[in-house]
């Protein structure tokens, strides 16, 4: 029997206003039956987004949302979590959106360790404000910033978010939508930050200006620059390069999580206890 979706939409906002053959919507349909196989209550989670394709994302789903300005999904998401540390909270943004403007709060929610799963729909392009370069476009690549071909060097989102100490870390393509629907349920039950890098394409942005003229050849060339981490990690330097790995790249539950540690301030101010020490975080709750 086919998964029923509309109790988890605003079906007064369907159809969506992303372009046919968008993959965002399989991002969306993937996180779904995640929360759907986990059993969360919809009252119990709340989706932060920001400004772009990714934006639209908490218009569409019926939970508690929060559609918030440029680059500040991550600071929003944080004060949510602070203020709810029992509810799930989830950031949904773009690779733009995330690591451009909202770099900085990217790096700091990761290095907090808090208990957010931050999901970076990622097309390698300033899709919605029409093909701008982003931190992720490869190089070489048109956009409408940079005509002559992108010489701007690429963030590995993935390698940045661990570098700043994310406790998880992932990424999958909407090519193999069951794999990233178990990523997304493996992020949501890891306590402290976890990253997801989901792959998707851009096919009117990106891929028509790039010799990439329908979805397909988009999604096509996202398998070609993807390799699951065991086969990764198998290769060569040399044959890694230029080749993005796929699945749980880290996860390390060890660390204490920023919500715990903040418990940690309340109780010194009620008095129930002295101070905090480095012993407090040498191991784990």
């Amino acid at each position: 029997m086919a998964f029923n979706y509309d109790s988890y939409l605003r079906m007064e906002k369907m159809p969506t206003l992303w372009c046919w053959g968008c993959g965002d919507g399989i991002v969306l349909k993937a996180f779904v039956r995640a929360v759907d196989s986990l059993g969360y209550s919809k009252d119990d989670i709340c989706v932060v987004s920001g400004i772009g394709c990714s934006g639209r994302f908490s218009s569409y789903v019926d939970f508690n949302t929060i559609h918030t300005t440029h680059g500040r999904t991550v600071a929003f998401a944080t004060g949510v979590k602070l203020a709810n540390p029992t509810k799930k909270v989830v950031v949904v943004t773009g690779d733009g959106d995330a690591f451009a403007i909202g770099g900085n709060h990217s790096i700091h929610g990761a290095r907090r360790n808090i208990d957010l799963t931050m999901i970076v729909i990622q097309n390698f392009i300033y899709g919605l404000t029409n093909s701008q370069t982003s931190p992720t476009t490869p190089q070489g690549m048109w956009t409408v910033t940079q005509k002559i071909g992108n010489i701007d060097p690429t963030f590995d989102a993935c390698k940045l978010m661990e570098a700043s100490g994310a406790t998880f870390v992932a990424r999958e393509s909407v090519t193999a939508p069951k794999k990233l629907e178990k990523i997304f349920k493996a992020a949501l039950e890891h306590k402290g930050f976890s990253y997801v890098d989901a792959l998707t394409n851009c096919h009117v942005n990106l891929g028509r200006k790039n010799k990439m003229v329908a979805a397909m050849d988009v999604l096509d060339w996202i398998d070609s620059i993807t390799v699951s981490k065991k086969k990764y990690d198998a290769m060569t330097p040399e044959e890694q390069m230029n080749l993005l790995p796929t699945g749980i790249l880290k996860q390390d539950e060890t660390q204490r999580e920023y919500c715990d540690a903040y418990q940690m301030v309340i109780d010194a101010h009620q008095g129930k206890r002295s101070k905090i020490t480095q012993d407090d975080f040498e191991k784990k709750i």
